[in-house]
């Protein structure tokens, strides 16, 4: 079973969500220690981190060796791959 290792911003979106959607994303984020690319995960194209879909949030996530590595939760739109520097305008 992986760790996970969420990312300050993570952490602190997280916590800025109403409990519901936190509960939501964070069953999401254990479901992905047991199987991280599940079939609704998508690979982001030229990058090694996977998307992860929860309602209208996005999980961006990368797994190296035992380690889930999640550096950013954030609503579906592209900002969370122009913050992770992954897409340009």
């Amino acid at each position: 079973m992986l760790r996970i290792n969420p990312s300050r911003q993570a952490q602190k979106f997280l916590r800025t969500l109403p409990p519901k959607q936190a509960r939501q994303v964070a069953n999401k984020i254990v479901a992905l220690r047991q199987d991280p690319h599940p079939p609704d995960a998508k690979q982001l194209r030229g990058y090694p981190y996977w998307r992860a879909d929860v309602g209208e949030y996005r999980i961006i996530y990368r797994v190296e060796q035992d380690t889930l590595i999640v550096p950013l939760i954030g609503k579906r739109n592209d900002r969370a791959r122009r913050d992770l520097g992954l897409w340009s305008p």
